[in-house]
């Protein structure tokens, strides 16, 4: 039998990758209409209100009372990511990254943000009286005024949690 000399093998891949993967455009979409929708009307109150709640507290001599820490923190984070989130839907970033349920993640904000924002609005609103003396008339008022917003911003909350339960259901 004659022996035949062993030839290079060869072997060959396909990358799952396209060229269309990379050449994706990097402009961003931006949904106008999504402000005139409910959900982004009380994302728009939340905003304000929201800003209103802590911005209040936050010129006033609040570090003497740890109930006030409470409020600001609830207060500040959720301000924070509800500017993200607005962001996200305005320039409808979702749609580019499909792989996060953004139904369920839109869900779990808003209950966590309806839950803490009703906490911190009832311990703003123990802990504004007229019992105290050693409370300026300034810090009076404005710890009142934040404890009225922080209801509001409780019942915006409310509102989106019903409406992303309603997006929720609807998907799943």
């Amino acid at each position: 039998m004659e022996e035949r000399p062993c030839s290079p093998a060869v072997i060959t891949t396909q990358s799952s990758y396209s060229e269309d993967t990379f050449s994706s455009t990097t402009s961003f979409s931006y949904d106008r209409d999504f402000l005139r929708t409910p959900p982004g009307i009380l994302l728009l109150a939340e905003i304000v209100l929201g800003l209103l709640v802590w911005t209040l507290i936050a010129g006033t001599e609040y570090f003497r009372y740890s109930a006030f820490g409470w409020v600001m923190f609830v207060a500040v984070f959720y301000w924070v990511l509800t500017v993200f989130f607005l962001i996200i839907y305005i320039t409808m970033t979702y749609t580019r990254i499909p792989q996060v349920p953004w139904t369920t993640v839109g869900l779990c904000f808003n209950v966590s943000a309806f839950i803490l924002y009703l906490s911190a609005a009832i311990v703003d609103a123990s802990t504004v009286t007229k019992e105290n003396n050693h409370y300026s008339h300034h810090n009076y008022n404005s710890w009142a005024a934040s404890s009225f917003f922080a209801f509001l911003v409780t019942i915006c909350y409310a509102g989106n949690t019903y409406f992303s339960f309603l997006s929720w259901r609807s998907r799943t």
